[in-house]
């Protein structure tokens, strides 16, 4: 794996399979070789590129010692175990979330075109098709949506009454006895993230309304 590229295996469904192995084992003082091939079952050469990919993504420290994504990772509230793996997805795609901010939104075929820009890769690449795969391997276990629980009961505030002449801030007013209206059409996002929504409800609150 080229340290300038995008983290990724080869043998990319080893991620899927290594990390479920993960989440029922003990944390060990560090992520070695002897405990991928001892503790967890993983003899073939394949599976030893893991430990370089996890380091890359922020699951390992340098040393291979697990980090806190690693032990949020493993706990039981599935939740937290997918921002973990959230968090490990931009940590170490940053590279390709500088071009995309919802990277994990797109689909294979945008996400390929996305790869194939920032790396300079060929898209018949063997290592393009790795990071693609890895990246949507490593995904299955991630949680993005859960950014939006604490707001969602959230809901826009409903319009303000008809203004009475004397207060515009209903989107309606009287000037020399002739009333005057306007309508907002707006146009939101296609994004999960409610701090986008909460910025834009904010500035028309302070700005328009």
């Amino acid at each position: 794996m080229a340290a300038d590229l995008p983290p990724y295996m080869n043998a990319y469904g080893n991620i899927d399979r290594i990390l479920t192995k993960v989440k029922d084992a003990a944390t060990p003082p560090k992520f070695t070789q002897d405990y991928l091939t001892g503790e967890l079952g993983f003899t073939g050469g394949s599976a030893l590129s893991f430990i370089p990919f996890a380091k890359r993504v922020g699951l390992i420290g340098s040393d291979g010692t697990p980090t806190e994504l690693y032990r949020r990772f493993r706990n039981s509230n599935k939740i937290e175990s997918g921002r973990a793996i959230a968090a490990a997805l931009k940590h170490g795609y940053s590279a390709l979330y500088k071009r995309h901010e919802y990277l994990h939104t797109l689909g294979k075929e945008d996400l390929t075109g996305i790869v194939a820009e920032v790396t300079g890769l060929e898209k018949d690449s063997k290592s393009l098709a790795a990071i693609v795969q890895s990246f949507l391997t490593l995904k299955r276990f991630a949680d993005f949506s859960s950014t939006m629980d604490a707001g969602a009961d959230k809901t826009p505030p409903p319009p303000p009454p008809p203004g009475n002449g004397t207060d515009n801030k209903g989107g309606a007013s009287l000037v020399g006895g002739i009333g005057l209206s306007y309508t907002i059409n707006l146009i939101l996002p296609n994004t999960t993230e409610i701090a986008v929504f909460d910025a834009i409800f904010k500035s028309l609150r302070e700005n328009l309304l």
